[in-house]
């Protein structure tokens, strides 16, 4: 009985997806890429001013909303 149960908690949560009642899968998606796209650009700004290809400074040369 907890082998059932517990495929069935499993089966529930792989059934639901990524999306949510808020997001539908595809603005989800745009999300995530966006925010990956976000975090891609401030590591590449990190290895520039590791690197001393760039001065000093705390602001990003990225347009950021």
């Amino acid at each position: 009985m907890k082998i059932l149960f517990a495929l069935m908690l499993i089966g529930m949560a792989l059934a639901s997806g990524c999306a949510t009642p808020a997001y539908s899968g595809h603005e989800r998606f745009q999300m995530i890429t966006r925010n990956w796209n976000f975090e891609g650009k401030q590591i590449n700004d990190d290895i520039d001013v590791l690197l001393l290809l760039r001065p000093a400074s705390r602001l990003t040369i990225w347009h950021v909303r």
